[in-house]
């Protein structure tokens, strides 16, 4: 019997020829376009540098939290403001070795082998010796916010923004110097909650403020929300970003959408018929903001939120407390997007599920809107949030392959909060070289390994950097 192969050696996920060949030679070398994330932007203008591995580790990032709950850590161990960070480190340190087949098991250890050069395994015994050396590594510039940027290659980070904020860092950024190119994207959720005027209403009055517009209507509210547009654009903005359950199957004529809109400015919430007429309104409002701008609009579809109300209280939103759901998709995405097209007004769109039900329904519905024109025009997105591991990407893979064209996908993006997570665009991208070297060495397609680099190339970057309109950074 062969021995046992080195846990993440060179080659791990790489098991033909051609596949590490396709990796090591073109798709490791390509930079990174992080087109969708949730990286601070204060961070990233003030050059943050991280005083510990919990800061810049376990800060915010909620896979890792989870993982922590389901092995008993208590919860002032996770997020409370008691417990030491060493302390917080040292739970997870005692976690991961109970997260053998999850992905964090192969990202925790990646991130220390690619930003610290550690290559211990990450288990009480070893965490002090682990905490000594990243946090000495941590304190060198190039482990500060920019020096990570740089060494991975990071050509353009698109944050996700609320149309309310004053954009004050991301201009602070575009004036640093940083070689990365920094872009808002519009991110208008708090503009669909008729249903909740406790949330919108003071929401409306800081974006009347950001605005210059007094809301007093649903027309003042609109030429609001087209300034903000305006504005993120003029720093650069190429893309929207919407967060839903889904697109409900409704129709809203403006003078309805008026009335529910004026309503809720009194504090009387919206019926769920009502929000979900609201919804469909302001969705193609912001379809048609977009198509005239030439922006990109990214549908984020699928999840159920916040489940865990005492979570909820204690900790607010994006703490770890979402899951999959399973709402109904496709009557409501089609007449959305039909609507849209039916007036030449539809902008490029990626579509993103969390459900894996949904993949070929979402594959199947971006083959209906194309163009002719815009080359890929409709993305069927790559695997979020759940689907964020070496499953879900190949399950999005296989279906993106059958369904459409594989060789016109934008590719992987980061959707985290944490500047440790650039690791995951190398494990996508070995995943992708592995998939086309089997079907390669199985006779399945041909092996021109110019064509085959050609394809990993633009799926890694190439595709990202034409598709989407933005500057890039060099490298």
């Amino acid at each position: 019997m062969s021995a046992p192969a080195p846990f993440l050696h060179d080659d791990y996920l790489l098991t033909t020829e051609t596949a590490r060949r396709l990796y090591h030679d073109h798709a490791k070398p390509q930079p990174i376009f992080d087109y969708h994330c949730h990286l601070p932007p204060d961070q990233i203008a003030a050059n943050h540098q991280f005083p510990n591995l919990t800061s810049i580790w376990l800060y915010g990032d909620h896979y890792k939290w989870r993982a922590m709950r389901s092995n008993g850590v208590p919860e002032d161990s996770i997020t409370g403001s008691v417990t030491s960070d060493y302390d917080k480190f040292l739970a997870y340190a005692r976690t991961v070795p109970h997260t053998l087949r999850n992905p964090l098991h192969h990202w925790s250890h990646l991130e220390l082998r690619r930003y610290f050069g550690i290559d211990l395994l990450i288990n009480e015994a070893n965490a002090p010796k682990i905490w000594e050396l990243a946090n000495a590594r941590l304190a060198q510039p190039d482990l500060s916010v920019h020096g990570i940027l740089k060494k991975f290659k990071v050509a353009v980070v698109c944050t996700t923004d609320d149309p309310a904020d004053d954009l004050a860092h991301h201009m602070a950024i575009a004036r640093s110097g940083l070689t990365t190119r920094v872009y808002p994207a519009f991110r208008p959720d708090k503009a669909l909650l008729v249903n909740q005027p406790a949330i919108l209403n003071p929401w409306c009055d800081l974006l009347a403020t950001r605005a210059g517009v007094e809301v007093k209507d649903l027309a003042s509210f609109l030429d609001a929300l087209k300034k903000r547009h305006d504005f993120f654009h003029s720093l650069g903005a190429r893309v929207s970003d919407h967060g839903m359950e889904n697109i409900p199957d409704a129709t809203c004529t403006e003078r309805e959408a008026a009335a529910i809109f004026a309503a809720a400015r009194t504090g009387a919430a919206a019926t769920p018929e009502q929000a979900a007429k609201f919804t469909v309104f302001l969705m193609l409002f912001f379809g048609r903001l977009d198509a005239a701008r030439g922006w990109t609009k990214q549908l984020h579809l699928g999840a159920i939120r916040n489940n865990n109300s005492r979570l909820m209280r204690r900790l607010g939103a994006d703490t770890g407390v979402d899951s999959i759901g399973d709402f109904p998709q496709t009557r409501g995405l089609s007449r959305y997007l039909d609507a849209l097209d039916a007036t030449n007004e539809l902008p490029k769109v990626i579509l993103y599920n969390v459900n894996p039900a949904d993949n070929y329904a979402f594959a199947t519905m971006a083959g209906n809107f194309q163009d002719g024109a815009v080359v890929g025009k409709v993305q069927f997105g790559s695997g979020w949030w759940f689907l964020d591991q070496r499953e879900g990407m190949e399950w999005q893979l296989n279906a993106l392959s059958q369904i459409g064209l594989l060789s016109r996908f934008v590719g992987m993006l980061t959707d985290s909060r944490s500047f440790m997570s650039y690791v995951r665009h190398e494990y996508f991208r070995r995943l992708l070289c592995q998939l086309i070297g089997a079907d390669v060495a199985a006779g399945l397609i041909p092996n021109d390994h110019a064509a085959l680099a050609e394809l990993v190339e633009n799926i890694c970057y190439g595709n990202a950097s034409r598709y989407f309109g933005m500057e890039a950074g060099t490298f």
